[in-house]
């Protein structure tokens, strides 16, 4: 059984990645992320390796000021991909803030973003 860990090559690295997800079509829109995928085409050649789902992340200063919010949100998506990026078709998927942080409880906010993120990754499954 192959282990849900989160490998470099289960990241986006380069702006251009990032841009082509972002091209993709948006898989969902929640409370406070948006999840955008472009689908990875198959290679034709059987030695090369296959496609895989990877993430990527953008968390904007704009939404969230505090650098301990961004990191906290960041691990909590993160955790949501890596548990289920093994079912996930291969896809660059994309999350990105898109409303303004409020002030609440680190935890309370964690909690409300684990259940979100779990929600668009069970619909970028179905998909």
């Amino acid at each position: 059984m192959t282990s849900a860990t989160f490998p470099t090559a289960a990241r986006l690295h380069r702006p251009t990645e990032f841009s082509a997800a972002l091209s993709g079509r948006r898989v969902s829109r929640g409370a406070y992320f948006v999840v955008t995928a472009k689908t990875v085409a198959v290679p034709e050649t059987p030695c090369a390796t296959p496609p895989v789902a990877r993430l990527g992340l953008i968390m904007a200063k704009r939404f969230a000021q505090h650098a301990s919010t961004r990191n906290a949100l960041k691990r909590v998506v993160r955790e949501a991909f890596r548990s289920c990026r093994l079912s996930l078709p291969p896809a660059d998927y994309v999350v990105r803030l898109n409303k303004r942080i409020e002030s609440v409880s680190l935890t309370a906010l964690k909690r409300a973003a684990r259940q979100e993120a779990d929600t668009h990754f069970v619909k970028a499954r179905q998909c």
